[in-house]
């Protein structure tokens, strides 16, 4: 939830293109992998920036969204270049009375045809969101960071218990900011109804969710660069343990008693250790 006085259009988009060039810079964006979304609540002030307006069908009928506005990166566009032209790499979509269609509003220099084939996910984690919590502000990304996608191809890790002390055991960090732990997700084809009802169903429980042998999508309702730094920490927590494996093992880590500890101390409410 986000107090007013609200950011700006010009503010979010900003955002959006640091966040996805940092996603590229830990290697969590290779190519035009990786996408981003916001969905704000207020009223915003879109045609300045995005001028050409058309009509969609929403992945999904979101009734209780009427009226509210996402920030959607396009299909087949590289994250770390929405930095240099946001308006180029990003659409806008305003909600319909009804929540069946929608407003798309882009700029006359859009350089892709369609929103990222992964909105279905987008959409439908935003509209669980903001149905259960109220929230006027909510950012999705999806990205494909290099260590946690490899362990989700390793049998033991895609069992999320064994997944979350392995990987939360590194540093103090990691607990605290991500106490519900990290979701995992079995293996569906990208873009499906499947991988988009999964993402809702754990993303209730967690702040970020892998999926399996495909990267991971996380969410925030605070800022879409809070959303990239969470990201970014389970895939350090995901290094750790890739070096640990490197060397047969020989690190402990945090131990249980050690994590607890840190947990009374900061008042973090945990269920994994």
């Amino acid at each position: 939830m986000i107090e007013a006085p609200y950011p700006e259009l010009d503010d979010l988009l900003t955002m959006m293109g640091e966040a996805g060039r940092h996603l590229a810079e830990i290697e969590a964006s290779e190519g035009a992998a990786g996408n981003i979304s916001v969905c704000m609540r207020w009223q915003v002030e879109v045609r300045t920036r995005f001028p050409v307006v058309e009509e969609i069908e929403l992945p999904q009928a979101v009734p209780e969204m009427a009226g509210a506005t996402f920030l959607v990166s396009g299909s087949g566009r590289r994250l770390r270049e929405i930095i240099d032209e946001p308006t180029a790499n990003i659409a806008c979509i305003v909600v319909n009375e009804g929540g069946r269609t929608g407003k798309l509003y882009t700029s006359y220099h859009r350089r892709f045809e369609r929103v990222t084939s992964e909105f279905n996910s987008h959409l439908a984690v935003h509209y669980d969101q903001v149905c259960l919590t109220g929230t006027n502000f909510h950012a999705v990304i999806h990205a494909q960071p290099v260590h946690l996608t490899y362990l989700s191809h390793i049998p033991r890790y895609q069992d999320e218990q064994y997944l979350n002390t392995h990987l939360l055991r590194w540093q103090p960090e990691t607990i605290i900011n991500l106490p519900e732990g990290i979701g995992f997700i079995p293996f569906k084809l990208p873009g499906s109804p499947e991988l988009m009802s999964g993402n809702v169903e754990a993303l209730r429980k967690h702040r970020i969710v892998i999926w399996a042998k495909h990267g991971v999508m996380a969410r925030s309702d605070v800022s879409v660069k809070r959303a990239a730094d969470r990201v970014e920490y389970a895939e350090t927590a995901a290094k750790y343990e890739y070096l640990n494996l490197g060397v047969h093992e020989i690190g402990e880590g945090l131990t249980v008693d050690e994590i607890r500890l840190i947990c009374k101390t900061f008042n973090v409410p945990q269920t994994i250790f």
